[in-house]
């Protein structure tokens, strides 16, 4: 018998939602999208996607929902692209849908965000990715691909396994890098490393860009710093971080356009931002293991007090 389309429902077709999307469709899976605010929009004109490097990867979705609760049959794959915040229960978001063989993918920063997902569903696979682009929104089911896209990927908590590698053979048919780690934690307190600092120093600059960031006097060697201590704390939970890491991605985030991350853009637009998934976590960890982060402490003490000030004074 021949093989069946793989059927993916992404739930938060934001940039980054909207960009794996463009490209499982790419790779041959159906698509579907669960988006209440923008179903009409979605439905008429598809996700409008510009690709610096890809070219256009505008596509129209096989199904567009305004509700989970509107997907009448469990899908092959659910991958959830929202943010981690407090208020947000993520996993009864997207309980209608799973069904008992779903695999549930998650494209989401922070640090130790799969174990509430995992414990309820434990009789499900769960794919957790990291996604290392830098894509933005640029208006309603709008987005502009700036570089990178790609996703590291490993099964939550055993690692490799047989979910990781069907995900990955669809999104590497649809044209980005989709490797399968055996340590994905690992891979996490990786990527942490760059988040952690970039993110919350882009808030407390205003909503800078990353060039702006590095350009300032002193600019680098504090993001430096900043890494550094993710390192520090990385290492002492027992993922030791390659020495040069943080000096390499000074080195990469040069050749990066000017790019506002996700935290800066809900800074900027006055959206809840992910404190403390990116940047809390790393500070529990590091009390946990009696790691001294001095300037991450700060950072983070900062960050919150704009926080509070854009969700009470807008």
């Amino acid at each position: 018998m021949p093989e069946t389309t793989p059927r993916v429902l992404i739930v938060g077709a934001g940039a980054i939602g909207s960009f794996y999307g463009a490209i499982l469709h790419r790779g041959g899976a159906q698509v579907e999208v669960v988006s209440r605010s923008e179903a009409d929009v979605i439905r008429d004109h598809g996700f409008r996607l510009h690709s610096r490097d890809m070219g256009d990867l505008t596509f129209r979705p096989a199904a567009v929902h305004e509700r989970v609760e509107d997907v009448a049959e469990a899908p092959d794959f659910v991958l959830l692209s929202v943010k981690v915040l407090d208020d947000l229960d993520r996993a009864a978001l997207i309980r209608p849908a799973v069904g008992p063989k779903t695999v549930i993918v998650l494209v989401e920063n922070g640090i130790d965000i799969e174990r509430p997902i995992h414990e309820a569903f434990p009789d499900n696979p769960l794919v957790s990715g990291l996604a290392f682009v830098a894509v933005s929104r640029t208006g309603k089911a709008q987005a502009e691909h700036k570089a990178y896209g790609r996703l590291v990927i490993g099964e939550y908590p055993s690692g490799a396994g047989n979910a990781a590698e069907r995900l990955s053979a669809l999104l590497t048919a649809g044209g980005i890098e989709c490797p399968v780690s055996g340590n994905l934690v690992t891979e996490r307190w990786r990527k942490a490393v760059w988040n952690a600092a970039f993110n919350p120093v882009s808030v407390i600059a205003g909503g800078a860009t990353t060039t702006t960031i590095l350009d300032a006097p002193g600019g680098e060697d504090f993001m430096v710093t900043l890494m550094q201590e993710v390192c520090d704390v990385a290492a002492a939970a027992g993922h030791p971080m390659p020495e040069e890491l943080p000096v390499k991605s000074i080195g990469g985030t040069r050749k990066m356009p000017p790019y506002h991350n996700s935290m800066a853009l809900d800074y900027l637009n006055g959206r809840p931002m992910e404190v403390e998934a990116i940047l809390g976590n790393v500070i529990r960890a590091a009390e946990s293991h009696g790691v001294d982060v001095p300037h991450l402490e700060s950072v983070y003490r900062v960050t919150k007090m704009l926080q509070n000030r854009v969700a009470t004074e807008g």
